[in-house]
């Protein structure tokens, strides 16, 4: 059985950081590509950030200065290290494993919440 398990998520201040793990069990996982979306309360689900298999990454314009992805393929984990965090990045971030049409996954979510 496939699953993608989050954890990490939580209360942070304004200007904290936080780092989000995704665990993936029943996959391959050093072969999928890993994204990590969010969806912020009221709107719609949002890409944050991806990495390949080979390690290749990209950020959304609201990310790149202030988040990092990054993957352990030896503990099969998926992380997002999120730093200097704004009101603005409260919401349910999920990943994303995809290796095909057929073959993708999602996680359950972990809320992020950032308040003073």
């Amino acid at each position: 059985q496939v699953r993608l398990v989050e954890s990490g998520g939580g209360l942070v201040q304004p200007g904290g950081s936080l780092r989000l793990s995704c665990m993936a069990l029943g996959i391959t996982f050093r072969i999928y590509d890993m994204v990590w979306f969010r969806r912020a309360p009221g709107k719609q689900l949002e890409w944050v950030a991806s990495i390949t298999d080979s390690n290749e990454r990209t950020y959304a314009d609201f990310a790149k200065d202030r988040f990092v992805i990054s993957r352990d393929n030896v503990k099969d984990t998926l992380f997002l290290q999120l730093n200097m965090v704004e009101p603005e990045d409260t919401a349910v971030y999920k990943c994303y494993a995809n290796l095909s049409d057929t073959q993708s996954f999602w996680g359950q979510g972990v809320q992020v919440t950032v308040s003073s």
